[in-house]
């Protein structure tokens, strides 16, 4: 598959210029100005290319709750939110606590061939919060664990989890919850179970990622333990930087203050958050009106950081490059999240000077929840390429 992308400003962690990309058999073979190829050509029309985004966390459903998402449709939003990987975690049903769910998820979005995905495992065997022998079983494929949707409670048993990680080279994702104080203060659960988990990391000396950090404290015990060496990363949602006292909308963890979003955007600018992950998680209708926490985030994060972070931060569009596509994908061991020769050549074509008003029932996802329908954002999606194959096109 050969193609070559003309008349495009090129950017992503290190580099903004405009120029062009010859893509070959899936992988950036050159960059340059005047690329001469007989090939199929993309004109940019002077719009953006930067690396494809990739997703640290995101719930696709499948197998067993196929009613809220499946495979095929989150593989569709993904691409149009300029995707090509998603990390999908384990509650599923059955649980993805073992190679067979693991190898059905890969085969199955391997067959659609929309984007590259990457099946976490449970920490705990069905996430009973108890068991960990299934772990023994899993085969190097596997690059992390994680009972995500819920904290696993048993101080033992997480460190235990943590030795056989690393024993692996596994990382362990944290859902940081006290589930003991979930009913109390959510709070206070967050930051009781990062401090922990934190600890128990740096006692064991395992790779751990706190998934959607939101509060100052956690944000804070996060940047200490970094100072110190620790091999720790975290990620942020895009949800969680752009929105405060959203107390009617229900997410996990909860909507917090102005305070911890300008925490958790200093934290961006002072270099402590390594990624910006969707925890994309679509719902029925039925079913978020019955209290289900979660967004249908993944064709929306790039639009809303975008707005927040560049538009009203000033951040630069490098360091957004960085968040979403270089560290993530550093993170998940891919060569991918770069425009560099020998990279993959997944990309997204954008217009950034596109200000759209975000409309939940164009979404390609099952999960129409979100809070930001109807909201003015900027930043189109106008092309997603997989390894220099047009997976999606913006109509």
């Amino acid at each position: 598959m050969e193609v070559l992308i003309r008349n495009v400003r090129i950017v992503d962690w290190s580099q903004d210029f405009y120029g062009e990309v010859y893509i070959n058999k899936g992988k950036i073979y050159e960059i340059g100005k005047r690329i001469s190829k007989n090939c199929k050509v993309i004109d940019g029309n002077g719009k953006v290319l930067m690396p494809a985004f990739v997703d640290l966390h995101a719930h696709f459903r499948e197998p067993g709750f196929t009613h809220k998402e499946d495979i095929l449709s989150g593989s569709k939003a993904a691409v149009k939110g300029g995707y090509t990987t998603v990390n999908l975690m384990a509650n599923t049903s059955p649980v993805s606590s073992d190679m067979n769910v693991v190898n059905y998820v890969k085969e199955k979005a391997k067959k659609i061939g929309l984007v590259d995905v990457h099946q976490v495992v449970s920490i705990t065997k069905n996430l009973d919060g108890k068991d960990l022998m299934h772990l023994d079983g899993i085969t190097s494929s596997v690059k992390f664990i994680s009972d995500d949707g819920k904290g696993v409670s048993d101080n033992r048993i997480m460190m235990e989890a943590m030795v056989k990680a690393k024993s692996k080279g596994i990382t362990v994702i944290s859902h940081a919850e006290n589930p003991e104080m979930s009913d109390i203060d959510m709070r206070v659960a967050e930051n009781m179970m990062t401090w922990r988990d934190i600890h128990l990391s740096k006692f064991i000396g395992c790779k751990l990622h706190m998934a959607h950090v939101s509060t100052k404290e956690a944000m804070g015990y996060v940047i200490e333990a970094k100072k110190e060496g620790a091999k720790i990363t975290c990620e942020v949602t895009p949800h969680h930087l752009s929105l405060a006292g959203e107390d009617r909308y229900r997410v996990n963890p909860p909507f917090r203050e102005e305070e911890d979003v300008n925490f958790l955007i200093n934290g961006i600018k002072n270099g402590y958050v390594d990624a910006i992950a969707t925890d994309h998680a679509p719902h029925t209708l039925k079913d978020k009106l019955n209290g289900a926490p979660g967004i249908s985030g993944i064709e929306t994060a790039f639009s809303v950081c975008y707005t927040k972070l560049i538009k009203n931060e000033n951040i630069s569009l490098n360091k957004l490059s960085e968040l979403m596509s270089k560290r993530p994908a550093e993170i998940m061991g891919l060569n991918k999240g770069q425009i560099a020769v020998g990279f993959n050549g997944d990309l997204v074509l954008l217009d950034l000077d596109k200000e759209y008003v975000i409309n939940s029932e164009e979404f390609l996802s099952k999960g129409k929840n979100t809070p930001f329908d109807g909201k003015n954002v900027y930043g189109k999606i106008l092309m997603t390429i997989k390894g220099g194959k047009t997976v999606y096109k913006s109509s």
